[in-house]
């Protein structure tokens, strides 16, 4: 199953493309809700402060993981958009070796430095032992991350962002049985939670590659593609690392924002951890939205249809603006209740830290919107080296934030550093969004008149 993008209606096919990633990503962060439920609910919230003391090097790791593989689908559909079938299969074959790599140094490395790494983040000694065993499990998985995260990209790339969802699906509902079985049965704690996440990783991941054995014939590398080749690799390198970084980039300015905030006490890592929970949940139709506009872009790149490339952005920057909006009122006014999915009501302190934290949040989350959509377009358009200088003033603000304000004002410092993060970014990625895409417009129209 393949789809389109270069024809129709530039609103209906990004809705129609989002809608499996939104209920993809949704059923993902349900899980994660209902993990972080389990956890906090069945083994305290000493347990939950382990899980979530290590949640921005996770995001690191785990982040470049899903940069890069997102990265190597951007080839990929601007050579299916111009029906360049057998250079798209090179790209593939390209990417499956540089995907293989990365597993096998990534996974070496986080391993083998986790205790460092939480050491770094100041990981106060009444939850070390329980972040340690979860950080390690997790990591352990990161071939089944990236196995099941490359197969999505390459579906989604040729216009087919169903199957990946169902394939989720799927192993999301076995996530959860896994997790009350590894928590509630077996005893296992906290290894258990992540246990039960990584089995359900691999599993995707399985389901992915024998569908597109059987189905999906456009994306078999046969004999002819199964080459190295020096420059796609590279192409496919230059566009995925870059994606990769910024996420890590983003995410390092976390890391030192959750070592500010574990310096704060236990109190503080519980309730930043109960409202990052929820802050993943309602970032999902902003991630889905942007993935649409980045593979529509891409599509129409590789066709030379910058009008619907102008046009697709504008659609895209409405709808998650007004989500952005109706989300943020959401969590301005019901935070401390929905933390209660996580914090017995008795834990007042742990609450309270909670809806302060999403009371913030809540107040910005509209301007996610534009540098979610013009991240993505920056990417779609194939300038995935510039996008990530948005992640390096994130990082920056969020570094600035957490080493200068946090020492004075504390844990209202924690609540706003993620808003300077996005406000800045926005201020470098929007120009630049609009600028490389009238500079390709002028050099298409010019390579047009000289042929003609």
């Amino acid at each position: 199953m393949t789809g389109d993008l270069t024809k129709g209606s530039c609103l209906k096919q990004i809705l129609w493309f989002t809608l499996p990633l939104l209920a993809g990503n949704l059923l993902q962060q349900t899980y994660n809700l209902v993990d972080a439920a389990i956890v906090g609910r069945c083994l305290g919230t000493e347990a939950l402060a382990s899980v979530g003391a290590s949640s921005s090097v996770q995001f690191l790791v785990i982040g470049f993981c899903l940069g890069t593989c997102a990265g190597f689908g951007v080839p990929i559909a601007q050579q299916f958009g111009a029906k360049n079938y057998r250079e798209m299969r090179s790209f593939i074959y390209q990417s499956v070796l540089l995907t293989a790599c990365f597993a096998v140094v990534l996974t070496a490395a986080c391993a083998l430095l986790c205790p460092q790494i939480l050491r770094l983040l100041s990981t106060p000694e009444d939850i070390f032992t329980g972040a340690y065993q979860y950080l390690l499990v997790i990591f352990l998985g990161i071939p089944f991350t990236l196995l099941y995260n490359l197969q999505a990209a390459m579906l989604r790339a040729v216009g087919d962002s169903k199957t990946p969802f169902l394939f989720l699906a799927v192993s999301t509902v076995c996530n959860i049985f896994l997790d009350l079985f590894c928590i509630l049965v077996l005893r296992w704690g906290v290894s258990g939670a992540a246990l039960a996440t990584i089995s359900s990783q691999a599993f995707s991941g399985i389901l992915c590659f024998f569908y597109i054995m059987k189905r999906s014939e456009i994306l078999h590398i046969g004999r002819a593609d199964a080459k190295f080749d020096g420059g796609r690799c590279r192409a496919a390198l230059f566009m995925a690392a870059p994606m990769g970084l910024q996420f890590s980039i983003t995410a390092i300015g976390s890391m030192v924002m959750q070592a500010a905030n574990n310096g704060l006490g236990s109190v503080y890592v519980s309730g930043f951890t109960a409202g990052a929970r929820l802050k993943q949940f309602t970032l999902c139709p902003f991630d889905a939205l942007a993935t649409a506009v980045c593979n529509f872009c891409g599509q129409n790149v590789g066709a030379k249809r910058f009008d619907r490339v102008r046009e697709g952005m504008r659609k895209g920057l409405l709808l998650a603006t007004v989500y952005g909006v109706m989300i943020g009122l959401v969590l301005i006014f019901g935070g401390r209740t929905l933390s209660m999915l996580f914090v017995d009501g008795s834990k007042t302190a742990v609450l309270d830290a909670a809806a302060r934290y999403l009371r913030c949040l809540g107040s910005c989350y509209w301007m996610l919107g534009f540098l979610n959509i013009f991240r993505m377009t920056t990417q779609g358009l194939g300038y995935a080296g510039r996008a990530v200088i948005a992640g390096g003033i994130e990082m920056l603000a969020r570094i600035m934030v957490s080493l200068v304000f946090v020492p004075i004002y504390g844990f209202a410092a924690i609540c706003w550093a993620d808003q300077a993060a996005w406000a800045t970014a926005v201020l470098y990625l929007m120009p630049l969004c609009l600028y490389l895409m009238r500079r390709m417009e002028r050099e298409i129209m010019m390579k047009t008149d000289e042929i003609s």
